[in-house]
């Protein structure tokens, strides 16, 4: 071969060997691995070499280098810098991790533009939040774990959540996940779908939320519905947190379901028996009783003699003496004996007597005297449902006078 025609085929040897760029992904085959677990391998079309350190090999945990990788095994590598300067024959730093965090950074944009959302196991508790692996790392601020505050977040390390995608920035290995966007739109969609199988007259169980001072709200499974302080017992409630506690089962009965407004009307009392249908076997007629005085109106005083029962004693029927209204000698929450004149369980009506438990004044008293001139007093009708008739209020005092 002429001289002219060895220097031509030179020539047209380096103009085959392609340029070395940083970022540039390549082929290497495996030339050989050296007492450190580097890998040193040949970068095809160029005619140099790269290295490849144990800690820039694939994310996945190898014991052994030597059982994974073989001389001659060819795979894809990212530059990452020049190793030596030209003079020197200088090579090349590679890496197939950060190649394959690439490809997982491309596939999150991906998911992020589409809307869709990522699973990744929970590695680390930090201050603030939780890391998981996501092929690369990711961060969950404490703020958007769950749509509560949670005090101890060591509970999630080890579990898998589902994530949606906050803020990606591959550049700057920044990757923000939210697990609390996942948790709102479920709560929704349990919160429609419980909406939409209650109907009023159910009867259904479900835990105590959270106390007011007007009520109770119950969780029924992602939606919660409200028990109002008059629907939680026959009873009068004054404070909710007096006979329920939060986290308590309870058995509520559905009254309304607005879809709406998606409001939940409960009530506790009435999967509770109803205390009228036992009065006839716990008095009868003549019996006396003790009772609290628990309202008191122009026309007389309710008694309540059992819990949820509260019985009437007419102004007639306070005293013997005349009185012009029931506060002159009874107050609210005072404790009383009566006697029971009439019982009407059906009706919920219950007629109790205090007068007839004292002792009658001798006839020709002044006292008789005004009771038997006085006019029947005329009272206006209650303005909530008693159970009494206009004239069980107004009484019968020419009954009475012969007692």
């Amino acid at each position: 071969m002429s001289e002219a025609d060895a220097n031509k085929d030179l020539l047209e040897a380096l103009n085959s060997v392609n340029e070395v760029k940083i970022g540039d992904v390549v082929k290497g085959e495996v030339l050989a691995l050296d007492d450190n677990k580097q890998v040193i391998v040949g970068i095809e079309g160029t005619g140099v070499e790269g290295v490849v350190p144990f800690k820039e090999l694939s994310n996945k945990p190898e014991e052994d280098v030597e059982d994974t990788i073989k001389i001659g095994d060819v795979f894809d590598l990212v530059v990452i810098s020049k190793i030596g300067s030209d003079k020197e024959g200088g090579s090349y730093l590679l890496s197939q991790r950060r190649l394959e965090a690439r490809k997982v950074w491309d596939e999150i944009e991906k998911k992020f533009e589409a809307g869709e959302t990522i699973t990744a196991p929970v590695t680390q508790v930090v201050k603030g939040g939780l890391v998981v692996d996501a092929g690369v790392r990711g961060f969950i601020p404490a703020s958007m774990i769950e749509d509560h505050f949670v005090e101890d977040l060591n509970q999630y390390k080890g579990q898998t959540l589902e994530l949606k995608i906050v803020e990606i920035e591959p550049s700057e290995n920044r990757l923000i996940l939210s697990h609390k966007e996942i948790v709102k739109a479920q709560r929704e969609a349990k919160k429609a779908e419980t909406m939409a199988q209650l109907t009023a007259g159910d009867v259904v169980e479900g835990k105590v939320a959270r106390l007011t001072s007007f009520g109770a709200f119950v969780d029924l499974g992602g939606v919660d519905g409200l028990v109002h302080v008059s629907e939680i017992a026959f009873e009068r409630v004054d404070k909710p947190s007096d006979v329920l506690k939060v986290g308590q089962t309870v058995k509520v009965k559905v009254l309304a379901v607005d879809p709406e407004k998606e409001r939940i009307s409960l009530s506790i009392k009435q999967t509770l028996p109803q205390p009228w249908d036992k009065v006839t076997e716990e008095v009868a007629e003549g019996d006396v009783i003790e009772g609290t005085v628990k309202r008191l109106t122009s026309f007389g005083a309710f008694v309540e003699v059992f819990p949820g029962v509260e019985g009437l004693v007419h102004i007639s029927q306070i005293s013997h003496k005349h009185i012009a209204t029931p506060n002159e000698v009874l107050t609210s929450g005072e404790k009383i004996k009566v006697k029971v004149l009439t019982v009407h369980p059906e009706e919920h009506r219950l007629g109790l007597s205090i007068k007839a438990l004292e002792e009658k004044p001798a006839a020709g008293t002044n006292e008789n005297k005004k009771r038997s001139t006085a006019k029947p007093a005329v009272t206006d009708a209650p303005e909530e449902s008693t159970g009494f008739t206009l004239g069980d209020l107004v009484g019968n005092e020419l009954k009475d006078s012969d007692k």
